[in-house]
């Protein structure tokens, strides 16, 4: 296995963000949707401008994930309102968690979830949410290998295809302030 590290994402990463994005989303979903879809929602989701607009909200954190200098996945994390069902005053979503295709298995999520958990708990934050694809069964196993537990459901748009994501969140362990 290769070593893993992680970094905090800055503005200059705005491009190698949209494209690892585009790359990563495509790689996990363009087998189960339709390629019409999957444009519109990549066209509004990642280009440079809205990975800079990302990149520059202080809400908005992201983690890049590195083997041998080769960025292989990526999380994003944003502080601010939650469904109802997210019951904590201070709560943090994991919006995007995404390994690239030849990376699974190789420890890349684990260590970005990882990193996720330890800054947003330093940072105060007491819950991790999330929204996962209902046919998204990978995902869903590895959030319940992290003790995230289902919540809820809300729907998350795919071009013209509204998908029902499952909500799911878990406590954060309290960590000294960053």
């Amino acid at each position: 296995m290769t070593e893993v590290s992680i970094r905090n994402a800055t503005i200059a990463d705005a491009k190698l963000l949209t494209e690892l994005g585009a790359r990563t989303f495509w790689e996990t979903f363009a087998a189960d949707n339709t390629a019409d879809d999957m444009n519109a929602y990549l066209a509004e989701s990642f280009h440079p401008a809205q990975q800079a607009a990302e990149l520059s909200d202080h809400n908005t954190y992201f983690k890049i994930a590195e083997a041998d200098g080769t960025p292989v996945g990526y999380a994003m994390l944003r502080a601010g309102v939650a469904p109802e069902s997210i019951s904590d005053d201070k709560p943090i979503e994991l919006v995007r968690l995404y390994v690239s295709k030849d990376s699974i298995g190789g420890g890349v999520g684990a260590a970005l979830m990882q990193e996720c958990l330890r800054e947003s708990a330093a940072r105060g934050h007491k819950t991790m949410w999330l929204g996962v694809w209902e046919h998204n069964l990978r995902a869903q196993s590895f959030y319940r290998k992290w003790n995230f537990i289902e919540v809820g459901t809300h729907i998350f748009q795919l071009g013209v295809d509204p998908q029902r994501d499952l909500l799911m969140c878990r406590s954060l362990a309290p960590a000294p302030s960053i």
